[in-house]
């Protein structure tokens, strides 16, 4: 693949777990939530996310 100054890509995402939420960060520094209404969806989305990103993954801090 060959990225130039025009592509944009997914550099960044951050898992909020307890809100089944995704937060996901492109390279020209768009933000997109992506909510999952089920647990099915939140594992997909889950599962997907990590077959791309590794290092970029990260989750939340959850409050107790």
């Amino acid at each position: 693949m060959d990225l130039t100054d025009k592509d944009v890509y997914l550099t960044r995402c951050v898992v909020d777990v307890p809100r089944r939420t995704f937060y996901l960060y492109s390279s020209d520094g768009d933000e997109k939530v992506v909510d999952c209404e089920t647990v099915e969806q939140f594992m997909s989305v889950h599962t997907f996310v990590r077959s791309v990103l590794d290092e970029e993954l990260a989750y939340a801090e959850i409050d107790i």
